[in-house]
């Protein structure tokens, strides 16, 4: 009798939580074109899992605005950082296949991989990148404005970024350390992350239209473009962004219908089905967190969204006392959440096409509410609440740097004599000309519009379409310096709040000089009853002193040269009355040596 009473509240507990899952479609359908309308996003998708069921699909709006061409629950989008979970998780599996661990050295695996100093290279675990607890900011802009295909190569630059932090101490951001996690997989396989990709999840989990890059996503019928929200008004159209060697910290494109079938394996021990995707081993593991993120409690509105941490690239907290991990994703023009409850065994992924939107956040919190029998909040009001926040501080951060500007100043040198390439190891190289009269940088993505401030700072504004977008500015400062012969030597740019500004080495633009003007240089100079020679060795102009290595001089004017592998060293030629003169321009001082 005590068995049968047992079966029977059993089966009342079980319909009550199925009666959960019959969505008011109608209803929910009306709420979520409300944050739509109230975020002015184009276009998303949305699916929610119910255990090892998909209980709701649908999209919402245009995938391609211009074209009126509405999105559905096959569309495709840019999952960004949603995509690090994929990553984690090969690793979970080469735990099981190769005995990787997680608390051994990454160096283990990639002897090559160097970190800024001795702390982080003897210390560092692979847990410590898969958790942002390395102590190493982001460093975005370094993958951001200067691609590159090479993974080996944009891994190489980890060496030279400079950590804010000791290991362990402070959670913070960084895809380097994904991409590091992708190399590793890498070397144990002999695939690369995007084959692995492919071979151990897209294909068991009937993921047949998600790939891995931009050119494999364009070549599909069903893709959404995406948009940008600029000045609050307006949705523009944005280039797809191809983060090449940092895939494996978010390259994936996906749908909401084939997420899904991700979501499921999260909530059935790793299985899909019958087939075993993950090791039930890892999944157990990989939804508990690893570290604190900031404070205990992120929104005061929200006392019961506690506990916010990160584990196994997901960020785990309690909303509204149900336990939650969940991880977004960004990249031009799109935006993505990837959440699940699993104790409640429920799943909701949102990708839209609007970038860094609020909207996927907005949507899984109000299905949640719906779909966890929650008392409801107004996300629409919440929203706007939000917004009008970040507009005034927008404004306010106008005023105050118009009023910082120190007016009537002008530049301590003539424009041109700023171009040249500029170089810091641990991002690359980008170089600046001048050009109508004004400067402009080429970052390897990127050409910018260098407007004087004052002093030596110039303000940049992005150039798009040819054209320079005056509603860019304000973002990025460059800080030029001169070395102690009074020439530009770097430039200084802000690119981590933790950080001081990261200084960018200038190379002069070498000067075209045609090849009977250097040959005219070519001879013997007595200084101080010393023999200098200069003479062409491998078409470049070289300048040999007794009892020192032969120095190469590089022309940045007809008769001006920089000396390579000395900072501050010039070298320059001067012809009168039949007599020639070279110049050796030093800090110490400026000596002259006479042709014989």
């Amino acid at each position: 009798m005590r068995t049968q009473v047992i079966t029977l509240l059993f089966l009342i507990s079980s319909s009550l939580a199925f009666a959960q899952t019959k969505l008011d479609t109608k209803t929910l359908d009306t709420k979520l074109k409300a944050l739509q309308e109230a975020t002015q996003t184009v276009g998303f998708s949305v699916a929610v899992v119910k255990g090892d069921q998909l209980i709701y699909s649908k999209g919402f709006g245009y995938r391609d605005l211009e074209n009126k061409i509405l999105a559905d629950e096959n569309t495709l989008y840019a999952i960004g950082s949603s995509s690090k979970a994929f990553t984690v998780a090969l690793l979970g599996i080469m735990e099981e296949e190769k005995g990787l661990k997680f608390t051994d050295s990454p160096k283990k695996y990639l002897p090559e991989l160097e970190f800024y100093n001795d702390e982080l290279n003897n210390q560092v675990t692979i847990l410590d990148m898969i958790s942002h607890r390395t102590g190493l900011p982001r460093h975005d802009i370094s993958w951001y404005l200067f691609p590159t295909a090479d993974k080996d190569s944009l891994l190489a630059r980890v060496k030279y970024q400079e950590p804010f932090t000791g290991i362990r101490k402070q959670w913070y951001y960084n895809n380097f350390m994904y991409l590091a996690q992708g190399l590793i997989t890498e070397k144990l396989t002999g695939k690369s992350w995007e084959d692995n990709i492919r071979e151990r999840f897209f294909k068991p989990l009937n993921m047949t239209n998600s790939n891995v890059s931009i050119s494999e996503m364009v070549s599909q019928p069903n893709i959404s473009k995406g948009y940008s929200l600029e000045d609050f008004t307006t949705n523009k159209a944005m280039p797809y962004y191809d983060i090449a060697a940092i895939s494996p910290a978010g390259s994936i494109n996906s749908s909401v219908k084939e997420m899904s079938n991700w979501l499921k394996i999260w909530l059935n021990k790793g299985k899909l089905g019958e087939t075993q995707v993950l090791p039930e081993a890892y999944v157990a593991k990989a939804v508990n967190p690893l570290m604190l993120v900031g404070g205990g409690i992120a929104d005061k509105q929200f006392p019961d969204q506690h506990l916010n941490s990160y584990g196994y690239a997901w960020f785990n907290s309690s909303y509204k006392g149900h336990y939650r991990l969940e991880h977004g994703g960004n990249i031009d023009g799109f935006s993505a959440n990837v959440a699940f409850f699993p104790t409640d065994s429920l799943g909701i992924v949102v990708l839209t096409n609007q970038n860094g939107s609020a909207l996927p956040g907005l949507v899984r919190d109000a299905l949640s509410d719906e779909l966890l029998g929650l008392e409801k909040t107004d996300w629409v009001s919440y929203y706007k609440e939000k917004i009008g926040k970040i507009k005034e501080q927008q404004e306010k951060a106008k005023a105050e740097k118009k009023s910082n500007t120190i007016p009537n100043t002008t530049p301590s040198h003539s424009l041109i004599e700023y171009t040249g390439k500029y170089y810091h190891p641990g991002y690359g190289t980008f170089t600046i000309e001048y050009k109508n009269d004004s400067l402009w940088a080429q970052f390897v993505r990127e050409r910018v519009y260098l407007n004087h401030v004052h002093y030596d700072i110039f303000d940049a504004f992005a150039v798009v379409d040819n054209k320079v977008d005056t509603t860019s500015g304000g973002g990025l400062n460059f800080n030029f310096r001169t070395n102690d012969l009074g020439d530009i030597e770097a430039a200084s740019l802000k690119l981590e709040p933790t950080l001081d500004p990261i200084s960018f080495k200038r190379t002069p633009a070498e000067a075209k000089v045609t090849a009977e003007t250097l040959e005219s240089y070519v001879g013997t100079y007595t200084l101080g009853g010393t023999d200098l020679k200069v003479f062409m060795k491998e078409e470049k102009l070289t300048l040999f002193v007794p009892g020192q290595p032969e120095y190469t001089i590089t022309p940045t004017g007809e008769n001006e040269f920089i000396v390579k592998g000395l900072d501050g060293y010039k070298v320059r030629f001067e012809e009168k009355d039949g007599v020639t003169t070279m110049l050796l321009i030093q800090p110490n001082g400026t000596f002259p040596a006479i042709k014989k």
